[in-house]
C-alpha cells in the first residue's frame, strides 16, 4: 500500500469512527432529553427490588449505555442517594441494555442512513412537539451512526486483502489470538470510552469482509466488556469509598462475564451460530448472550456480591452519611420535614468540608486529591438539590398544615443557598488553581494572615449553620441569631481586610495582579457568608420548627382545590409597553 493510500485509509477509518461516536452521542442525548427527569425517577424506583433494578437498569443502558449509566450511579452513590447494594442490580441491567442497543445497530440499515438522517433532521426542525423534536434528534444520531459504519467499511473493503493478514491473528482458536484480541479491544474501548464504538468498528470490519467468523469477533466482544469500565473508574476519582466500590462493581462484573465466557467458550461458539446466519448478527447476539447469562447467574446473589466488594475494597475512613430523603416518610409530613432538615445539615457538612479543603488551595500548593474531592463534593450538593426539590414536590401532594406548607418553602430556599455556597467554594478552588500559575500573585506573610483570619471567620459561620440545622434543637431561632451575629463580625473584618489590601496595592507592597486575586477571594468568602445569613433569616421565621408529637401522624393526599381562571396576558404586556422603559 502506497503512503498516500495508507494516509487516506487511516483518516477515513478515523473519520467514520468519529461519525459513529458522534452519532451515538447525539442519539443517546436525544433519548435522554426525551426521557427528561424520568431518568431520576427510574433510578429512584430501582432501589426496592433487585429484579426491578435489573429491568430498569436495562432501560437506562438502552438509553444512555452502560458507561453513562455507571457514571450516573457513581454520582448517586457518592451523593448518598443510593447505596452500593441498591446500585448493583442497576449496573448489571445497564450492561444488558447496552447490548440491546447494539442489537438495533446490527440490523444492516446502512443503505437507509441518509433517509434516517433526513427524516430525523426534518422532525428536529419542523415538528411542533418538543418530544417529537427530541425523537428527531435521536433519529438523526441513529442515521449518523450508520453513516459512520458505512464510511469505515467502504474505506476498508478495497484493502481487505492487504489488511487481512494483520487481523488474522485475532481469533479464539488460539491462546495467543484470544489474548491479543481481548487486550486490543480493551485498550481501544478504554481510550475511546465506548464499548458501542468498539463493537461498531467490529461490525464495520465484518461488513468490509475482514472478519468472517464468530471466532474472530469473540475476543473483540470480550475486550469491549472490560474496556468500557474505564469511564466509571475515571468518574469515581475523588469520590467516597461506596462510590468507588460502585465503579469497581462494574469492572468486577464484566471481568466475571468475560471469565465465564472463556470457560464456556465452546458452548457459546456452538449456540450463537444457531441464532443467525450472518456473522454480524451472530456478534450482536454473542454480545447480548454473554452479558445476559452472567447477569442472570449473579442477580440472586447481589447481596453477597456487595459484601464481597466491601471486603475486597476496604477503607479505614468511616462510611459516609447516607441521604435522609427516604420515600417511606412521605406518608408522614412532619417526619419528612424533619428528614429534610437533617439532609440540609448533611449538605452543610459537605460544604464546610470543601471550604476547609479550599484553604489548602488558597494558602498553599494544591494537591490533585484535594481538588478532586472539592469537585466531587460540589456534584454531590447539586445532586441533592435536585433530589430535595423532587422530594418536597412529592410532599406537597399530601395534606399539609399551614406551618408545614410554609416550612417547605423555607427548606427549599435553604437548599438553594447551600447549593450556591458549594458553587462559591468550587469557584475559590478554581481561582487558586489559576493564581498558582502566576508568580507575581504571591503576597507577603501579613497578607496571608489577614486573609486566613477572614477565611476562619467564614468557616466558623458555616459551622454555625450546621449546628443550627438540628430539628431536635430547643430553639432553631436562637441558633439563627448566633449566625447573624457571626455574620456581623465577619462583615466588620471583611471591610478592614479590603481596606488593608487596597492600601498595600496603593503602596506597591503587593502587585496589582495579587490584589486582583485576593480581592476575588474576599468577594467569594463574602458570598458564602451572605448565603449563610439567608439561611439564618429563614430559620428565624416562626414556622421553622418540628412538632414532635406529629412525627408519626400520617396524612392523606392533598384535596384538589378549584383552580383559578387563567389571566389574560395582553393586559400585562400592554402595561409594560406603556411605561416606555426602553
Amino acid at each position: 500500500m502506497e503512503p498516500r493510500e495508507l494516509f487516506f485509509l487511516i483518516f477515513a477509518v478515523l473519520g467514520g469512527l468519529a461519525l459513529f461516536i458522534f452519532g451515538m452521542g447525539v442519539m443517546t442525548d436525544g433519548l435522554r432529553q426525551a426521557a427528561g427527569s424520568k431518568l431520576r425517577d427510574i433510578l429512584a424506583r430501582a432501589t426496592g427490588n433487585r429484579w426491578l433494578g435489573l429491568g430498569l437498569g436495562g432501560l437506562l443502558g438502552l438509553l444512555i449505555h452502560s458507561s453513562g449509566t455507571s457514571v450516573m450511579l457513581v454520582g448517586f452513590v457518592n451523593a448518598g442517594l443510593m447505596t452500593l447494594f441498591q446500585a448493583i442490580p442497576v449496573v448489571l441491567g445497564a450492561n444488558i441494555g447496552t447490548t440491546i442497543s447494539m442489537q438495533a445497530i446490527s440490523f444492516q440499515l446502512g443503505d437507509f442512513a441518509f433517509f434516517i438522517i433526513a427524516t430525523g433532521f426534518i422532525l428536529k426542525m419542523v415538528a411542533p412537539s418538543a418530544r417529537v423534536k427530541l425523537f428527531g434528534h435521536a433519529l438523526l444520531g441513529f442515521g449518523l451512526l450508520f453513516l459512520g459504519m458505512n464510511v469505515m467499511s467502504d474505506a476498508i473493503r478495497p484493502h481487505r486483502d492487504t489488511l487481512a493478514p494483520l487481523l488474522e491473528g485475532i481469533t479464539s482458536e488460539t491462546l495467543h489470538g484470544m489474548v491479543l484480541g481481548v487486550l486490543l479491544a480493551t485498550a481501544i474501548t478504554a481510550v475511546i470510552q465506548s464499548s458501542g464504538a468498539t463493537i461498531g468498528m467490529c461490525f464495520a470490519l465484518i461488513q468490509a469482509g475482514l472478519f468472517t467468523s464468530i471466532q474472530q469477533t469473540f475476543p473483540i466482544v470480550l475486550g469491549a466488556h472490560i474496556g468500557t469500565c474505564a469511564t466509571a473508574l475515571l468518574g469515581s476519582i475523588g469520590a467516597n469509598i461506596p462510590a468507588r466500590r460502585c465503579a469497581l462493581s462494574h469492572l468486577v462484573f464484566n471481568v466475571f462475564n468475560v471469565a465465564l465466557a472463556l470457560v464456556a467458550q465452546r458452548f457459546f461458539l456452538w449456540l450463537i451460530p444457531l441464532t443467525a446466519d450472518d456473522v454480524l448478527r451472530q456478534t450482536a447476539n454473542m454480545h447480548t448472550a454473554v452479558m445476559l447469562v452472567a447477569a442472570v447467574l449473579l442477580i440472586p446473589f447481589t447481596g453477597a456480591y456487595g459484601r464481597l466488594l466491601v471486603w475486597l475494597f476496604r477503607s479505614r475512613k468511616p462510611e459516609p452519611q447516607p441521604s435522609f430523603l427516604e420515600e417511606r416518610y412521605l406518608e408522614f409530613p412532619e417526619k419528612a420535614l424533619e428528614q429534610c432538615i437533617l439532609e440540609l445539615q448533611r449538605v452543610a457538612r459537605i460544604c464546610a468540608r470543601s471550604l476547609m479543603l479550599t484553604a489548602e488551595t488558597i494558602l498553599f500548593t494544591h494537591s490533585r486529591k484535594t481538588v478532586n474531592e472539592i469537585r466531587m463534593n460540589e456534584r454531590v450538593v447539586n445532586e441533592v438539590k435536585i433530589s430535595m426539590k423532587d422530594y418536597l414536590s412529592a410532599l406537597t401532594q399530601r395534606y399539609l398544615s399551614k406551618r408545614q406548607a410554609i416550612l417547605i418553602q423555607h427548606i427549599d430556599r435553604c437548599m438553594i443557598d447551600l447549593e450556591r455556597v458549594g458553587d462559591h467554594v468550587e469557584a475559590l478552588c478554581d481561582l487558586s488553581l489559576r493564581r498558582q500559575h502566576i508568580p507575581d500573585a504571591i503576597v507577603d506573610q501579613e497578607s496571608i494572615d489577614m486573609l486566613f483570619d477572614l477565611y476562619a471567620k467564614a468557616l466558623k459561620t458555616v459551622r454555625a449553620v450546621i449546628e443550627s440545622l438540628n430539628p431536635e434543637a430547643d430553639s432553631i431561632q436562637k441558633m439563627a441569631e448566633r449566625i447573624l451575629r457571626l455574620r456581623d463580625e465577619y462583615v466588620r473584618l471583611s471591610i478592614n481586610t479590603k481596606a488593608n489590601f487596597t492600601d498595600k496595592v496603593a503602596q506597591r507592597l503587593i502587585t496589582p495582579i495579587a490584589g486582583f486575586y485576593f480581592s476575588e477571594y474576599i468577594a467569594g468568602l463574602d458570598r458564602i457568608v451572605k448565603h449563610s445569613k439567608s439561611i439564618a433569616l429563614a430559620e428565624r421565621q416562626p414556622q421553622f420548627w418540628i412538632k414532635r408529637k406529629k412525627l408519626e401522624r400520617p396524612a392523606g393526599e392533598s384535596p384538589s382545590g378549584q383552580r383559578p381562571d387563567l389571566v389574560a396576558p395582553h393586559d400585562y404586556l400592554d402595561r409594560l409597553q406603556a411605561e416606555e422603559y426602553l
